[in-house]
């Protein structure tokens, strides 16, 4: 049962999701893709596991390769950086990630009372993968990443607001990084507590499946 200490229905004329650790896991998926890059390069010394990956999900895509690999030079860690791209999208692509369970049903439900769209710290292309896998592009109106103009999150949520014209958007996102961008924004967040991350407070409501949305919204 969704946490949550006040109604929140028809407070909101829009929703604005995160993509990883919300709408889907692809963390296995991009391993095997980071672990594949790893083979075309000769300086990483350790193999990249799904643990790795669910530890920087939600980073921004420059900021992971530093937390991941702080002893390589910019040099490297560009080469390396850009070879996993590629094979990320190429594994995606093909494979995808996981979908959370009830996530068209629930994207339905909320079509029909809320302007929906994406902002994810992802790089370029990534959540054109997130679309051509779940067939899902449809309840979206638009979307917004970290790769497109290489900001904050936080301002690309304003962008996505004011480019659309959205009047009392709510975030629904899974990590401190999301809530953060939020506060920034000033925007009400929902929190994911079954995706990434942790957010203590501040949240105005906690949902432990995606499918709450349809209670609490």
């Amino acid at each position: 049962m969704a946490d949550t200490t006040t109604s929140l229905k028809n407070k909101y004329d829009s929703i604005i999701f995160d993509l990883d650790g919300t709408l889907w896991d692809s963390t296995a998926n991009v391993a095997v893709a980071w672990q594949a890059a790893k083979q075309k390069v000769d300086f990483i010394k350790d193999d990249i596991t799904q643990a790795d990956v669910r530890s920087i999900t939600g980073m921004a895509y420059d900021a992971i390769f530093v937390k991941l690999l702080p002893y390589l030079d910019d040099e490297k860690r560009n080469e390396f950086k850009a070879h996993c791209s590629v094979s990320e999208l190429e594994t995606l692509n093909a494979l995808g990630g996981e979908l959370y369970p009830q996530l068209e049903e629930t994207l339905q439900y909320l079509k029909q009372h809320y302007r929906l769209f994406i902002v994810s710290n992802c790089q370029n292309g990534y959540a054109e993968t997130f679309f051509n896998h779940s067939k899902l592009q449809h309840y979206f109106e638009g979307y917004q990443c970290y790769g497109t103009k290489g900001q904050p999150k936080a301002e690309n949520i304003v962008d996505v607001v004011n480019d659309f014209d959205l009047k009392a958007p709510v975030y629904v996102g899974d990590t401190q990084g999301d809530y953060d961008a939020t506060v920034k924004a000033n925007i009400p967040f929902i929190f994911c507590n079954y995706g990434f991350g942790k957010v203590e407070s501040g949240q105005v409501a906690t949902i432990s499946s995606f499918g709450e949305l349809k209670e609490i919204l």
